[in-house]
């Protein structure tokens, strides 16, 4: 079992996710320290396995090495799930992300089953999945964000019985996906991905790999308004949720919230314009956004329903 240097995988995880993710590293000040660095530390794991399963650092896009030396899409994802064993099993990787996997695994109540709906993502994009209908591409958020987000729950000390805040915490998760697939619709489209719903594109009469032609964006604007609607449902569920979190827990997932919401809000409210040049938040729109979750931590929002579809559709579907 691997004897770990907890300040040293702790220092790694901050510079990851301040490379990485502003948003994220502007929430996760909000919490307490403890859980701060357990956020961090998670994050470091999930931004390491994004980076091998994309050939990125830290999200960006690494220069090209010799001809030849690329590897497959399913090599990758070998990579990412020998490594991950090897932290789950508490083994030294080498890799301080993955060491910081299993330093989390000590300290928190993670399961192997929340790691495995993680790798399902990977595993889907591995395999160049596209979603069919409108609960494949819930299904594939749930497994590339919503999972995270119940492993997040999970370091928050939500106990692994508490099934409603956890379909709630997994529901954030999905909103902040549906953000990202509205955004990122033709950085998707030039990596050869796409991940609205084949059955949406049919009903707009776009064809397949043609959903970022000129001609088309007037019939995609509904067809994002449509994600952007099952976006605020999850994240209204998600706030229900956060509400029984400590106080400090509270206000930094509410930020999140907000910043990550105010995404998919922007790329509707633009219209045909979204994909002029990317959308993002200000650091002073970040500071409004963290502002204003301070005030939504200290009131009971409203109690808002379950989405139709959420984590137990999603675990059953994947386990089928």
């Amino acid at each position: 079992m691997a004897g770990y240097d907890r300040p040293a995988l702790v220092a790694a995880a901050r510079r990851s996710i301040r490379r990485g993710s502003k948003s994220f590293a502007a929430a996760s000040r909000l919490f307490d320290r403890t859980t701060r660095e357990r956020v961090w530390l998670l994050y470091a794991w999930c931004r390491a396995c994004d980076d091998i399963a994309d050939e990125q650092e830290h999200g960006r896009p690494v220069l090209p090495g010799p001809i030849g030396t690329r590897l497959a899409p399913e090599n990758r994802l070998a990579t990412i799930r020998t490594l991950t064993e090897l932290a789950m099993a508490r083994e030294a990787t080498g890799t301080p992300a993955f060491d910081a996997l299993g330093l989390l695994m000590q300290e928190v109540p993670l399961t192997r089953a929340m790691v495995e709906d993680v790798l399902t993502g990977f595993a889907m994009d591995a395999d160049e999945w596209r979603p069919r209908s409108e609960a494949d591409m819930l299904r594939y958020c749930y497994h590339v964000a919503g999972a995270v987000g119940v492993m997040m729950a999970a370091v928050m000390g939500v106990p692994a019985d508490d099934r409603d805040t956890l379909d709630r915490a997994c529901d954030l998760g999905i909103a902040f996906q549906l953000g990202n697939i509205v955004r990122d619709v033709w950085e998707d489209d030039a990596q050869g991905r796409c991940y609205l719903p084949v059955e949406w594109l049919a009903e707009a009469d776009i064809p397949p790999g043609e959903v970022t032609k000129p001609h088309y964006r007037r019939a995609l604007v509904p067809m994002i308004a449509r994600a952007c609607t099952l976006a605020r449902e999850y994240e209204a569920s998600a706030r229900t949720g956060a509400a029984r979190l400590a106080f400090r827990q509270r206000w930094a997932v509410l930020s999140a919230a907000n910043i990550y919401g105010a995404i998919a809000r922007k790329v509707e409210r633009l219209g045909e314009h979204a994909w002029d040049h990317r959308v993002s938040t200000s650091p002073m729109e970040k500071a409004r956004f963290i502002a204003a979750a301070w005030g939504e931590a200290r009131r009971d929002p409203p109690i808002a329903p379950h989405p139709a579809l959420t984590r137990g559709d999603f675990t059953t579907a994947a386990s089928r």
